[in-house]
């Protein structure tokens, strides 16, 4: 394995870097409130690093989403690359890739997921989609959802002939609840059976290959987000050095005190597992490998090993770190969004054992 960027890669991540820099600060967030910063996402969007990510791939996408994380910057980043571009472009149709993938590019679509499949969705006998997804992440600036219905199947829906209504997180993701009542709906890849219910005689080569688009798009998901959640700790604890570098108790810096330097160093060493799990899982996919035990690992970290991370950056900032407007708690609020999304820590273990026990961790 070789986790080093590429050039583009690394073009694209320092460019990102200076973007989020620049213009996701602490003034900008303080005034968007619990919405999306849109002059930062036109500014993605025109310096092409949306489109950028069909040439740099996953592992390029996790190494912008952790330049993302580091500011919490309010954009749809992740989901409209993971939910629209990556997987567009990995299970669209010819027609859809035509279709959707220059607008995901230029930030005029952009897609979010209503994932993982829980089964408050189902497609009717007449096509059309019907049901509920609760919670929706940037669905009030999503043209397009990406829907699993309660058989796995993927579908794509314009939020225009949905019912939207907001709905607030513990980080400001701009989420909303998704009601459907036979909504027309396309499927990703295109029209293999159907909208109605499974037909006699269906092979089970198409229910694989439903499985396999399922288990590929919420694989890449778990990975982006697993990224981005490194980002937020790395963030987190920047914050927490400088903040014990320069807070003196007794005319001695905070981060003079042992008790201090093993929890920073703890939590270095957490953000690293979750960033290299990341940066392996993602490589995995790129290369074309198999990596559905991978995101699953890198899921497990970025939840279990999140929440302590960001806890600690809080808790090293004394009282100013449970101040509802300092920076920090904006990273607190993140890591636990992210800690639960996708899936909490025990539930991803458990799927991971599964897939270990069946012996379909290289499938």
């Amino acid at each position: 394995m070789d986790f080093t960027p590429t050039e583009d890669q690394a073009a694209a991540r320092d460019l990102a870097a200076r973007i989020f820099g620049d213009l996701s600060t602490h003034d900008r967030l303080s005034a968007a409130g619990t919405g999306t910063d849109a002059a930062l996402w036109k500014a993605l969007c025109s310096a092409g690093l949306v489109a950028a990510v069909t040439d740099v791939g996953l592992l390029g996408l996790v190494l912008l989403l952790e330049e993302q994380g580091r500011t919490t910057a309010q954009v749809p980043f992740a989901a409209s690359c993971v939910y629209g571009l990556l997987a567009v472009a990995a299970h669209g149709s010819p027609e859809q890739r035509e279709r959707l993938l220059p607008g995901i590019g230029d930030g005029s679509v952009v897609v979010s997921g209503a994932l993982p499949a829980q089964g408050g969705v189902r497609a009717g006998a007449r096509g059309g989609l019907s049901g509920t997804a609760p919670v929706v992440p940037w669905l009030r600036d999503a043209t397009h959802v990406l829907v699993a219905d309660d058989r796995r199947r993927l579908w794509l829906v314009r939020t225009a002939d949905a019912g939207c209504e907001p709905v607030e997180l513990t980080a400001p993701w701009s989420a909303g609840r998704l009601t459907l009542d036979g909504t027309p709906a396309e499927r990703l890849g295109g029209d293999h059976d159907g909208a109605g219910p499974e037909r006699a005689g269906h092979d089970r080569s198409d229910h694989d290959r439903i499985d396999h688009v399922y288990a590929d798009v919420v694989a890449t998901a778990r990975t982006a987000f697993a990224g981005l959640q490194a980002g937020v700790c790395a963030g987190s604890l920047a914050r927490a050095v400088a903040h014990t570098n320069t807070r003196e108790q007794f005319g001695r810096p905070l981060a003079a005190k042992q008790a201090v330097q093993l929890r920073a160093a703890d939590a270095y060493m957490d953000t690293e597992a979750i960033r290299l799990t990341a940066y392996e899982a993602a490589w995995r996919r790129d290369e074309g490998l198999p990596y559905a035990a991978q995101a699953l690992t890198a899921a497990w970290w970025a939840s279990e090993a999140g929440q302590r991370v960001v806890h600690t950056g809080q808790h090293l900032h004394g009282g100013a770190g449970a101040d509802l407007e300092h920076p920090v708690h904006r990273h607190f609020l993140w890591g636990r969004q992210l800690d639960a999304y996708l899936g909490c820590g025990s539930e991803v273990l458990q799927e991971l054992g599964k897939l270990i026990a069946y012996g379909e961790a290289e499938t």
